[in-house]
């Protein structure tokens, strides 16, 4: 299965599946527990990116829910949206060296002596 970075800062690696843009805003809200009106503030502050239909419609992918779940919940432990973008961007950041992490080879103590 191929996989893709979360786009925006995500956690982790996620399937081309979960990348694909299935919902609509008001049940992107109600899966992230908010309300439509605050995903399209998120979208604003550049925080969420939906996929647009040709039509110019928002459509949210199972990542872009999670992300939004995570909003709220720092939203929820009393960070504004800026302080939000800086968690999101730092937790992306984590990520990527991680992954840089896991493709270095191995080596042991021995090797350094």
């Amino acid at each position: 299965m191929e996989t893709s970075p979360v786009p925006g800062g995500g956690r982790g690696e996620v399937s081309a599946v979960a990348e694909r843009p299935l919902y609509a805003i008001s049940v992107a809200a109600e899966l992230a527990g908010t309300a439509a009106q605050n995903l399209r503030v998120y979208e604003r502050e550049g925080l969420v990116r939906p996929a647009r239909t040709d039509g110019g419609t928002r459509r949210y992918s199972d990542s872009d829910v999670t992300r939004l779940q995570r909003i709220v919940v720092l939203l929820d432990a009393g960070l504004n949206l800026a302080g939000i973008a800086m968690v999101l961007d730092l937790e992306a950041q984590n990520d990527e060296l991680r992954a840089e992490l896991g493709a270095l080879p191995r080596t042991t103590g021995a090797e350094h002596t």
